[in-house]
């Protein structure tokens, strides 16, 4: 589906993002940096952006989400609400990690390093893929920290050169086709960091 229209939106760092494409067009797009209540304006701001392309809910064909690495709280909205809204509308969502969306676009072999908590940094080493040439929708290996931001040997990080949203919604487009299409999940790299409750779980009866 060439002409699919997609949404894909991010919230796991400082930031509310989202972006509407309908093939390789950019329909909307919208960036506001935010330390906190993503959970308010996520999808007020997908509204806006419907209505600034003359759509509604119903036209959307694919939903691509950034599943971090990142913020616990903001990963967390995005992930509800694109499934919400892939049930609600009958139609896939991809999780995309952070580093994927960054390395999307770039040559390969190519490193991305993204800023974390506390001055670690995340990243991500992305190969050639097997035919010779960048695979846009491919994986690398899996995102790391470096807790000290000190990066291991390797190539020096490359830039994004796509937006976060838009890189998201481009991705989400090349996989939204695939079978067995896993649901949208938080990538996380380290534990939550909410305490544990003092008292037991409530017994669930069978």
């Amino acid at each position: 589906m060439p002409d699919r229209i997609v949404l894909g939106f991010d919230t796991s760092a400082a930031h509310c993002a989202a972006a509407l494409l309908r093939g390789e067009a950019i329909l909307a797009e919208r960036v506001e940096p935010m330390a906190k209540g993503q959970a308010e304006r996520l999808m007020p701001m997908i509204e806006t952006l419907l209505a600034e392309a003359g759509l509604g809910y119903a036209d959307l064909g694919a939903i691509g989400v950034g599943v971090g690495p990142g913020n616990f709280t903001g990963i967390r909205v995005a992930v509800a609400a694109a499934r919400g809204l892939a049930l609600a509308l009958g139609v896939p969502a991809v999780g995309v990690s952070a580093t994927e969306a960054a390395a999307f676009g770039l040559p390969r072999p190519c490193r991305v390093a993204l800023e974390g908590r506390g001055g670690a940094l995340i990243w991500e080493d992305f190969p050639v893929c097997e035919r010779g040439g960048p695979d846009e929708a491919s994986r690398g290996s899996r995102p790391q920290q470096a807790a000290d931001g000190v990066l291991p040997p390797g190539p020096a990080p490359a830039a994004p050169a796509v937006p976060l949203a838009v890189a998201v919604a481009r991705i989400a487009a090349a996989r939204a086709h695939l079978p067995d299409l896993p649901r949208p999940a938080p990538l996380y790299l380290r534990p939550a960091d909410a305490a544990p409750p003092r008292e037991a779980a409530p017994l669930i009866l069978p």
